[in-house]
């Protein structure tokens, strides 16, 4: 089914919307999160809410998008391929500090892991996206020497892929068991780990 925003809101109200819902989403998972909650919360009538957004699913959709977008454009995530001349190991740690503060990026990672989202749509296309980072990445590495070359290429991505999604399932999970410093630490280590997994 393809959900979608049916109107344009302003832009100060859509943020407003994005930025309730989002908490929402988080907090109870997608089934059991409450438009009505949302709506009430933004001061919104149901036929005002569906004007903009035909379904729960297009409004989570959205939250998705535009956290991903906004996450992006702070941090300035760079060209891979970029890493290979200014120290490839040295930029994925410093990437890897600015995406562990930044709180956008945290909310998103916990909508990421809800076992009851929907599959497709925004959290597809997220993933999608990371992932032809996460190869190239990966392929910039390796022609840097920075990165292993005895494995097949294929095999290493589908290694680096399985292991990196665990690592930042699990993370999310338990930040808020974590202060910052810990969390700081499991980045680093989680890092060293990944370097010991593809060095050459």
């Amino acid at each position: 089914m393809t959900v979608r925003e049916t109107g344009a809101l302003p832009p100060e109200r859509r943020r407003d919307l994005l930025a309730t819902a989002a908490e929402e989403f988080a907090a109870a998972g997608y089934e059991r999160a409450s438009l009505n909650r949302v709506i009430k919360a933004r001061g919104m009538s149901k036929s005002s809410f569906y004007h903009y957004f035909d379904s729960k699913e297009a409004l989570f959709d959205a939250v998705v998008a535009d956290l991903g977008t906004g996450a992006a454009a702070a941090l300035g995530t760079p060209d891979p391929e970029a890493f290979a001349d200014e120290g490839f190991w040295d930029g994925l740690a410093a990437l890897a500090g600015r995406l562990a503060a930044d709180e956008d990026l945290r909310l998103l990672g916990r909508l990421f892991y809800l076992p009851d989202a929907p599959t497709g749509g925004a959290l597809a296309a997220t993933r999608a996206a990371v992932e032809d980072w996460i190869y190239r990445a990966l392929k910039a590495g390796r022609a840097a020497g920075a990165v292993g070359d005895d494995l097949p290429v294929a095999l290493q991505r589908h290694l680096l892929k399985a292991v990196l999604w665990a690592m930042d399932e699990w993370s999310i999970a338990h930040a808020e068991s974590m202060s910052e410093d810990e969390q700081r630490a499991l980045a680093t280590a989680q890092l060293e780990a990944l370097r010991r997994l593809l060095a050459g």
